[in-house]
């Protein structure tokens, strides 16, 4: 049985900064493509960073936190991360870790994501 179970969250001023882990069970995290996305209140969940497992590929990022976070994985302890610098107000959401078999298309597609975590809060105050 495949879990994700997400880490890290928590408030913190504007221009902070948060490590969010994911730790994955029942799926190798180098063997699948793995993305985070998040949920702001009373909007839609959104994509924020994907990483393919097809090599010499580079992880994906939205645009409004391109140049702020980075994505990454730990085949060791079979973990996805992110790590996120010059926190704003608007980051503030659920952040959900979530994986698909590898070779699809649309990476930033959440609907061709099959396994999500529960999320953790992230709360950036201004």
């Amino acid at each position: 049985q495949v879990q994700l179970v997400e880490s890290g969250g928590g408030l913190v001023q504007t221009g902070g900064s948060l490590r969010l882990s994911c730790a994955a069970s029942g799926l190798i995290v180098s063997t699948v493509d793995m993305g985070w996305f998040r949920q702001a209140p009373g909007k839609e969940r959104e994509f924020v960073a994907a990483y393919t497992r097809r090599f010499g590929s580079s992880p994906y990022y939205a645009d409004s936190v391109k140049g702020r976070f980075t994505i990454s994985r730990d085949n060791a302890k079979n973990t996805l991360s992110l790590q996120m610098n010059s926190l704003k107000p608007e980051d503030t959401a659920v952040y959900y870790c979530a994986a698909r078999p590898s070779g699809l298309p649309g990476l930033p597609d959440q609907s061709t994501y099959d396994y999500w975590g529960r999320g953790t809060q992230v709360t950036v105050s201004s």
